[in-house]
């Protein structure tokens, strides 16, 4: 027997399996994102938005893969690169990044947190009563380790966006170019300006959502893109492919990611998770997007409430916006507090106080703070050009990287 599979996948075509990756694919950490939807509620608005989070992983590592052999990598390396890729997602919640700022207050993790500790061996994602029925399931680190690989090493790629060294560092000395030479091209491919993640979901959500906006030159981009200094970079003749993938981003996020009714639907999931007992969060990391449906669809009140609205696609309306360009310095003052969860919770409920309605029925969406918490990508321009021995910014050759935002205020709905 062949140690590989082929998967088929409908975006990239023919996607090999082998070695590790294979057990890695099977494991029960990964099983379960076959359950997750990859946009969250998209599909609400875009019918044939259903991919799954295990899709987006698959796609994941096969990007890697195809740019750690354009990059010739030393094999630990490459391997630890490609076990993030395809790890990187493993602790999401249901509905992705739907619910995240919800459970990061809640529970106080997001799925970074989790998916670190489900690699370093911390939390297991399964309970006993699984193992009665597929029997013994090794410690995922126990599965890295006996491949050569580090999970500790693994942990940090997956959680590298949180950390402030990508770009590249360079001290200018007398008009020339020094370099600290910090070793940041492997946590930057998986998180980072050109990371192997956002080519696979800009590349999926398109296709998925039937929106023209996502299209971007992957086979370009693996020409150019070289490791210089420690810090990867594009050499400037893959300029091109760079602003197509700048504006994909940006009209995505604008287009799809915050439709405004994917918006709606998506605060109204908060709202039934906000008011569910706690019990219903305990086995959030283990969760499904229809178990987790099912739970609150049997709690009394608002949960079954909002989930039974949901079901019948019966959402709420938009009361007010005011959008960003819109707004003055003042609004922009008042709004700012805003963006912190608690006190944008208590504005809601003196809305609903002075309106006579439940505090569920009222949404004040400021959304900065969720997606900077799910995606720290958003503002990040920063690629390097190496052009003629030098690397320069993004911005000296193109006016195209500016980070967009669509958000506003959208209160009472």
């Amino acid at each position: 027997m062949p140690g590989y599979k082929v998967i088929h996948d409908s975006v990239h075509g023919t996607v090999k399996v082998d070695g590790v990756f294979l057990e890695l694919l099977e494991r029960p950490e990964m099983q379960r994102l076959h359950g997750i939807h990859q946009l969250g509620l998209a599909y609400f608005v875009f019918p044939g938005a259903n991919h799954t989070r295990l899709e987006h992983s698959l796609g994941t590592y096969h990007i890697a893969s195809k740019l750690c052999s354009n990059l010739d990598m030393d094999e630990r390396d490459r391997q630890e690169v490609r076990a993030a890729a395809m790890l990187h997602d493993i602790g999401h919640t249901p509905f992705s990044h739907t619910l995240e700022e919800v459970i990061h207050h809640r529970l106080g993790k997001d799925h970074m947190d989790v998916s670190k500790d489900i690699i370093v061996g911390d939390c297991l994602p399964y309970q006993d009563r699984d193992r009665e029925v597929v029997g013994s399931i090794p410690p995922l680190p126990d599965v890295l380790e006996g491949a050569g690989l580090d999970p500790a090493r693994v942990a940090d790629l997956v959680t590298s966006a949180r950390r402030q060294e990508l770009g590249q560092s360079t001290l200018m000395i007398e008009g020339e170019q020094a370099h600290f030479g910090q070793n940041n091209f492997l946590s930057q491919i998986i998180s980072g300006p050109l990371d192997v993640d956002q080519m696979d979901y800009l590349l999926r959500d398109a296709y998925y959502t039937g929106v023209a906006h996502g299209t971007i030159d992957t086979d370009r981009l693996f020409q150019t893109i070289m490791v210089h200094h420690g810090d990867l970079v594009v050499d400037k003749s893959g300029l091109v492919a760079v602003e197509g993938l700048m504006v994909a981003r940006s009209l995505m996020y604008t287009s799809v990611y915050f439709h405004k009714t994917v918006r709606i639907a998506e605060m109204m999931m908060c709202k039934a998770v906000e008011s569910a007992p706690q019990e219903v969060l305990e086995d959030m990391f283990i969760d499904t997007d229809c178990s987790l449906s099912s739970k609150l669809a049997s709690q009394e009140g608002a949960p079954s409430r909002l989930m039974t609205m949901l079901r019948y696609r019966r959402l709420y309306k938009k009361a007010y916006t005011l959008p960003i360009s819109a707004m003055d310095d003042e609004q922009a003052e008042a709004l700012l507090p805003l963006v912190k969860y608690d006190r944008r919770k208590a504005k809601e409920r003196e809305i609903a106080d002075r309106a006579g309605v439940s505090v569920e029925d009222v949404v004040l969406d400021i959304p900065e703070k969720a997606l900077l918490l799910s995606e720290p990508r958003i503002g990040k321009t920063d690629v390097g050009i190496l052009d003629g021995g030098r690397v320069r910014p993004l911005s000296r050759y193109s006016p195209w990287p500016r980070p967009s935002s669509r958000a506003g205020c959208t209160t009472g709905r």
